[in-house]
């Protein structure tokens, strides 16, 4: 089944908030449908799964993992309807071109990420995502501090908050990571 139009849908939010949650309620919704449904996810994910977009809460959805964003139209079959993104900020800027055009060819492209980094800063290509977009959805998680709602990653090494010049990009989860609201969130200079 095709859709009139294609489109782009994101669902963004700190880590813990549910965005591969919701992306995969989506693409299961989408099965129920009978639309035809790949996943791809970028390879350097490997936390819970090679093959499987994952939620930190257990749910999954087979995936292909890729290098970059050009492997996507390479590895996409031809009758495919709907194609979701798992972990987009990980993703070379490359992949806003490809989400425009697989929505321009009639595809429906649900894409998650993390729209910021450690240091609450927009991360990678999710900003420009979510600019191109049709529908934009952003999630809150719980602080772990104070239990109010949370809008920022905390990347914590041995206990403590990361400082402001760690690397970016360090793939991990319960770990090495808390969602925090914007007063609990610290980033030592």
């Amino acid at each position: 089944m095709n859709h009139k139009t294609g489109s782009i849908e994101v669902v963004c939010g700190s880590m813990f908030s549910g965005k591969t949650d919701e992306l995969i309620r989506r693409l299961r919704r989408a099965v129920i449908a009978r639309q035809k449904v790949q996943v791809f996810k970028p390879a350097i994910d490997v936390r819970y799964a090679v093959e499987k977009v994952t939620s930190h809460a257990g749910a999954d959805f087979e995936a292909i993992p890729v290098k970059n964003s050009d492997e996507i139209a390479g590895k996409l079959a031809p009758d495919t309807t709907v194609v979701g993104v798992d972990e987009a900020q990980f993703f070379d800027e490359g992949i806003v071109e490809v989400t425009r055009q697989l929505a321009e060819r009639g595809i429906r492209v649900l894409v998650a990420g993390l729209d910021t980094d450690f240091r609450a800063e927009p991360f990678g290509p999710m900003p420009t995502l979510m600019a191109v977009a049709e529908r934009v959805d952003k999630l809150q998680a719980i602080c772990m501090v104070c239990g109010d709602p949370a809008s920022r990653t905390q990347r914590l090494l041995d206990g403590k908050p990361a400082r402001y010049d760690e690397p970016i990009v360090i793939v991990g989860a319960a770990e090495m990571y808390e969602a925090r609201c914007r007063l609990h969130h610290q980033l030592p200079r």
